[in-house]
């Protein structure tokens, strides 16, 4: 990654680079478990540039200060640097994505559409309240599943496998790490999370959990949770959502809808005896940041 963005001949884009935060590198490690051609490693690479394109795009839409426990590029050096930066991270993993064959150039930048179209209907879905289930699945397919897949699809084409098994299992993989990432959201602290608490539905996300929430409160409960959307939430309300997590069963039942999925990808692929898959799928569901 850093060889790509080195190429580009930019020493201030090159310092920024730098100052983004490594993550759980998610989908390059799914590419290198799959596949062991010779080109997997920058197929890797230009899949994590894209993702960190989105999500320096990400941060400005959301305002965000924090991202994996440090500030965030927009916070400290301004929202049109962020912008520049994902869009050169986005343009440089284009350039280096053509020396591939067509079908995983298609597969890649088809997912990157689905992506930008997964963030625009979170916008959209963030202007009120929907507790709906089947506008949630969608819009995180399209913004988290939508790469994983694909990456584990290109990286299954690139090593000539089951290119429809492994879209299952990148497809429901992604599904299932949202899912979770929703549930810490709200079961874990700002120092696990490297953010706030309950930050998603502060920022107007309307989440698995606090959707099988909202459908198992009374009518006094639905309202008091419809008014804190999209507030700072107090202590005392925070409190109250948290207690009602899990008297509702609504964290676990989220919890329990990840593992299906993740257990799900393990069938789609259980031909190709691949243990570190399996421990991508079990390492996803056990985490807890």
């Amino acid at each position: 990654m850093r060889e790509i963005v080195d190429s580009i001949g930019s020493e201030y884009v090159s310092n920024l680079f730098s100052k983004l935060p490594s993550g759980k590198k998610l989908r390059s490690k799914l590419i290198l478990h799959i596949s062991r051609d010779e080109k997997a490693p920058k197929l890797a690479a230009i899949v994590e540039l894209i993702h960190l394109a989105s999500l320096l795009h990400d941060d400005v839409i959301d305002e965000a200060d924090m991202r994996r426990g440090v500030a965030s590029v927009n916070s400290v050096y301004g929202d049109k640097s962020a912008i520049m930066l994902g869009d050169i991270l986005y343009s440089k993993a284009y350039f280096e994505l053509v020396s591939f064959k067509e079908e995983i150039a298609k597969t890649i930048s088809n997912a990157v559409s689905l992506l930008s179209l997964g963030e625009l209907n979170d916008v959209r879905l963030s202007k009120e309240f929907t507790p709906d289930e089947d506008e949630y699945f969608k819009m995180i397919y399209q913004k988290t599943a939508s790469l994983i897949e694909a990456s584990a699809v290109s990286a299954a084409v690139l090593s000539g496998k089951d290119a429809e098994a492994f879209s299952l299992y990148g497809k429901n993989l992604g599904l299932a790490f949202q899912i979770i990432d929703d549930v810490l959201d709200v079961s874990q602290d700002e120092k696990k999370l490297g953010k706030p608490a309950m930050n998603d539905f502060k920022e107007g996300k309307t989440t698995l959990p606090y959707i099988y929430l909202y459908n198992s409160l009374d009518e006094e409960g639905k309202e008091r949770l419809r008014s804190l959307y999209g507030k700072e939430i107090s202590k005392e309300d925070k409190a109250w959502i948290k207690e009602n997590m899990v008297k509702t069963g609504a964290l676990q039942k989220a919890m329990e809808k990840a593992k299906k999925l993740g257990y799900e990808a393990l069938e789609a692929i259980d031909g190709e005896k691949n243990e570190a898959l399996s421990e991508v799928i079990k390492e996803m569901i056990e985490r807890d940041f």
